[in-house]
């Protein structure tokens, strides 16, 4: 089964409707480099926010594929890649999440397996969520 074919069977049952998806197919290297930039992002979106809010974050690098974001009320998020899936997996207090790769090189994209939601918009809504203030992560631009 295609990887375009795989992302549309597991939208299937989301809102989210495929039509023109384009999705370029991405190697072990293309994914390392594409987790490593979209946690360096996570990192520094979060530690800009923390300087600008006052959020009294702590955000820890572990094992390189992995990101513990600890907020003040001592919730947790985490977020790390896996890569023999080429998933990157989010566990906040809302739930557990699976994003799969569902973009090209030029425009990166993870989408939830479930619900067809981008990881992003829903990594802030989590972090805001869990802050008790607006939070907003972007792809830093490489």
């Amino acid at each position: 089964m295609s990887l375009k074919r795989m992302i549309e069977y597991s939208m299937q049952d989301s809102n989210m409707t495929p039509g023109n998806l384009t999705v370029e197919t991405i190697d072990d290297k293309q994914f390392y480099q594409l987790g490593s930039n979209l946690l360096e992002s996570i990192e520094v979106a979060l530690e800009a926010a923390d300087d600008a809010l006052d959020l009294d974050l702590d955000v820890e690098r572990q094992g390189g594929n992995v990101i513990n974001i600890r907020f003040r009320d001592r919730s947790v998020i985490v977020v790390n890649t896996q890569p023999p899936l080429h998933e990157i997996w989010v566990a906040a207090k809302s739930g557990g999440y699976h994003y799969r790769w569902a973009g090209t090189l030029s425009s990166p994209m993870w989408l939830d397996t479930k619900t067809g939601r981008e990881l992003l918009g829903d990594l802030s809504e989590f972090a805001s969520a869990q802050a008790g203030q607006m939070i907003t992560i972007g792809l830093l631009q490489k």
